[in-house]
């Protein structure tokens, strides 16, 4: 039985037995900026800390992290508060691929002067490792030996005061397709268990709505001369309005490790050009955002904006490291693409405060990851040294590749704070 792409996603993601709520995680079918290198937590610990100050050191900070996998991010950061915290207050940096310069006199640990046998007059304020709450947002259960210090719950708690995080989450959050046949817009109907698609019924009005301004219909039938891409099987589907769509989505190219390009899946051209419905996700963003008391929300994800939507869709499948075709049985992650500015504008809406949307590559390097070598002059006097620190140095030019992971967006939207330096663009 065919139904609405958001009814089959929802399933197939986060009902029983979906994928990202059975087996061991993510990690074992496809890799993120998280999984490649602590680098990323590093600085993101360093975007922590400036929130931290913003807020004036708030005697409870929180770290809220949406779509946590199996706590892998909030797990690295809890280990950094605790390791990499020194003197300053703030992570310490280890030779130019490092990530973040200690700043001297931090307020963190200045502590008042007293004369021998004098009483200090000011109380050292608490460690940031002491006020940090960590709560990661999931609906799998929680994971063995995950630190205790780490909440753990299905819903995105209230009243945050800190930074809440989404890395690759948006891109999951369920929503509809649809395809522009000679009548307008229609939903896309899949088959969950075969893949295949079917042409359904028009529209609402909300989700046309939505695609008049966020995703500019076609201006033009697009050719169907062009030859086939070989080894794609289509089989025919047509509906009432006997558009002749084509059905089983085709696998976006093979042995993929990491959902990291910027750019859109290559996909069959069609004279039925289709759009993914972000409405739904712009309704979940700005759902987090209003959980924010004070703070900062950023979102890192794959996606596109207004001016280069892609004409067929993004909608692809991971299973065991490799990108295969999207069919929603459970058994495979079904992703697509995220419209960035129209969730910018959701969040925008909610916070009442402008928010900043940059690529990885430029908002790590304003976090201090410069994916720089190490001096060759270091192989020399310290050669364990240089050789740790051009693998570091190699990690970070994988985050800030921009034909990679440097091409997925961060959208950064503060609530009721300014854009400190490590946020605006």
């Amino acid at each position: 039985m065919s139904i609405l792409w958001r009814d089959a996603m929802s399933q197939a993601l986060y009902g029983p037995g979906g994928f990202f709520v059975t087996d061991t995680g993510p990690a074992d079918h496809f890799r993120t900026s998280v999984h490649a290198s602590r680098a990323f937590a590093t600085a993101l610990l360093r975007l922590i800390t400036e929130v931290d100050t913003a807020l004036g050191h708030p005697s409870r900070l929180d770290v809220v992290d949406v779509g946590a996998g199996r706590g892998e991010l909030l797990r690295t950061i809890h280990e950094a508060v605790g390791v990499a915290v020194g003197v300053s207050g703030e992570p310490t940096r280890s030779g130019r691929s490092g990530l973040i310069p200690p700043r001297a006199g931090s307020p963190e640990t200045l502590t008042p002067t007293a004369s021998a046998g004098e009483p200090s007059l000011v109380a050292v304020r608490p460690s940031l490792a002491e006020r940090v709450r960590f709560t990661a947002v999931e609906y799998a259960v929680r994971p063995e030996n995950l630190p205790e210090e780490i909440d753990w719950v299905s819903e995105i708690p209230g009243e945050i005061t800190g930074v809440l995080l989404a890395t690759e989450w948006l891109d999951n959050v369920p929503l509809d397709v649809a395809v522009h046949t000679t009548d307008g817009w229609r939903y896309v109907l899949v088959d969950p268990e075969s893949g295949t698609e079917t042409v359904g019924e028009p529209v609402s009005p909300p989700d046309l709505d939505w695609l008049t301004t966020w995703w500019p219909g076609p201006t033009s039938p697009r050719s169907t001369n062009s030859p086939p891409d070989p080894g794609l099987t289509w089989t025919d589907a047509t509906s009432a309005s006997e558009s002749g769509f084509g059905a089983a989505r085709p696998a976006q190219g093979s042995s993929l490790t990491a959902r990291s390009r910027p750019g859109c899946p290559e996909t069959p051209h069609s004279d039925h050009p289709r759009a993914e419905i972000g409405r739904s996700r712009d309704e979940a963003w700005a759902n987090a955002v209003r959980k924010i008391s004070r703070g900062l929300a950023v979102a890192v994800d794959y996606g596109h904006l207004r001016e280069g939507r892609p004409v067929d869709g993004t909608l692809t499948g991971y299973r065991d490291g490799r990108q295969v075709p999207p069919v929603p049985d459970g058994t495979t992650d079904v992703t697509a693409h995220v419209a960035m500015d129209s969730v910018a504008s959701g969040g925008a809406a909610v916070a009442r405060c402008a928010y900043s949307l940059v690529l990885q590559r430029e908002a790590l390097r304003a976090l201090g990851a410069d994916g720089g070598r190490p001096p060759l002059s270091m192989a020399g006097t310290d050669p364990a040294g240089y050789v740790r620190a051009l693998a570091a140095a190699s990690e970070v030019a994988e985050l800030t590749d921009p034909a990679g992971l440097g091409g997925h967006w961060w959208l950064r939207q503060p609530v009721g704070i300014p854009l400190g330096p490590g946020v605006a663009r």
